[in-house]
């Protein structure tokens, strides 16, 4: 097999074939839903299999050889450009449920001071260095928007198609506005799909210290409205936890987004325990982190439609003990993986190194690691009708890999074996295999 080493300027949107796939991670399921339970380690597997896009959709799923015969694919051979995945994995285009992309610079003091310091257990509160620098970033955002579409590119070279975006730090009704206008931008320029959070409770920034809910006012009847009068956020996030915002609080943040029509998410027990059964009644997309979650939280969670997206990137960078993915997935809860792309706690872009945390420090099987970062990952963002998996009528979103089994993506850390991603249609290259 042919290999070219290059990138495309720009991407390309045509009719495509991958051919010769080793393994095709379908994803497909005939029950409707997050996976759960032993549901999680079911990947829908093909071997010597083909797929076909068009239009930035998914057409046809199968055997190679039963593509190559197909009637179809014989009268339009000339306009279809083939892609020869020998010796390759395919799946889904990962689904990143949980990152923070508008920041200008990484928080290296913060870095350093915590290799020097004795262990606390506790998160680096506030994120002061990435506050003053986003506010200090220039009006029209244009340096923003550029290092926002880089971090993008990043994570679509490491697999992903689909991104969480959050703003969170600017924390004044201006400044999450601008980074909400930073990351419409960025996603006006890239090829996959990003579902915009508007995190302005984040935490208290300095000036409202003596008064956090005169901060907590200012997002619900500032923030709020205007980032859903712009339709600038898909959804709003709040960290609850210690340093960061009481439950009432964040129960006051949950009910201004239900009033303005924005569903909700949460930061949720990455530092200490919080009742989780009183967020519920929101509905909530997703609870994020899920480090302390107490035991009697257990059965409602698992019999709500809210995933619980764990990011063991902050915990390896933090130094925190791993949230126990196996007891969630016992009790049939339904587990997502992010990322968690962030100056402070987890600056990565690579899904596949979250995979391999997933499988070394929580001990999920590569299967359901797989899973956890697709299907379960779209229903965090309520996206599972077009993103997740492979079947007919989904949005065209792969991601192929130069490994030869599955198990190959979580085993191999600090290197990045993504060949290509496609992105509703759009291929990128990063390693690129012979064409037709």
């Amino acid at each position: 097999m042919g290999v070219k080493n290059r990138r495309l300027a720009k991407p390309e949107r045509s009719s495509l074939l991958l051919v010769n796939i080793a393994q095709l991670l379908t994803l497909r399921s005939s029950k409707p839903g997050p996976r759960r339970g032993a549901d999680l380690a079911e990947l829908g597997v093909i071997e010597d299999a083909a797929v076909l896009c068009q239009a930035g959709k998914i057409v046809a799923v199968g055997k190679t050889r039963e593509a190559l015969r197909d009637p179809w694919y014989r009268k339009n051979q000339k306009t279809v450009r083939e892609i020869d995945c020998r010796g390759m994995v395919v799946l889904p285009g990962f689904v990143d449920s949980h990152t923070h992309p508008v920041f200008v610079a990484p928080r290296l003091v913060d870095f350093e001071s915590a290799q020097l310091a004795p262990p606390t257990g506790k998160s680096p509160q506030p994120v002061g260095h990435s506050l003053e620098r986003r506010r200090r970033a220039p009006g029209r955002q244009a340096h923003s928007h550029r290092e926002v579409l880089a971090a993008f590119n990043e994570m679509a070279d490491h697999g992903a198609t689909t991104i969480e975006a959050k703003s969170g730090y600017g924390l004044s009704t201006v400044s999450e506005i601008k980074s909400l206008e930073a990351i419409r931008a960025a996603a006006a320029q890239w090829p996959g799909r990003i579902a915009p959070t508007l995190l302005g409770a984040h935490v208290v920034p300095d000036e409202f210290k003596a008064n956090p809910d005169d901060y907590v006012r200012e997002v619900c009847e500032k923030m709020i409205p205007t980032a859903a009068r712009t339709k600038l956020a898909e959804f709003v996030d709040v960290f609850c936890d210690q340093g960061a915002f009481t439950p009432q609080q964040s129960a006051r943040v949950f009910a201004a987004a239900e009033q303005h029509g924005l569903p909700v998410r949460a930061h949720m027990c990455q530092l200490s325990a919080t009742d989780l059964q009183p967020f519920l009644r929101f509905r909530p997309a997703s609870f994020d982190h899920m480090d302390h979650l107490q035991p009697a939280d257990m059965a409602p969670l698992a019999q709500s439609d809210t995933i619980a997206s764990l990011v063991p990137g902050a915990n390896y960078f933090l130094g925190h003990p791993y949230p126990d993915a196996r007891r969630l997935i016992s009790a049939g809860v339904a587990v997502a993986l992010a990322t968690d792309y962030n100056p402070g706690s987890s600056p990565t872009p690579s899904m596949p190194f979250i995979l391999s945390l997933a499988c070394t420090q929580m001990k999920m099987s590569p299967a359901e690691a797989i899973s956890a970062a697709t299907v379960n990952g779209a229903c965090a963002l309520r996206l599972a009708d077009t993103k997740g998996s492979i079947e007919p009528g989904k949005d065209a979103d792969l991601a192929a890999f130069r490994v030869t089994d599955y198990r190959e993506i979580a085993y191999w850390f600090a290197v990045n074996h993504c060949a290509f991603t496609i992105l509703n249609g759009y291929l990128r290259q990063t390693y690129v295999p012979s064409v037709g």
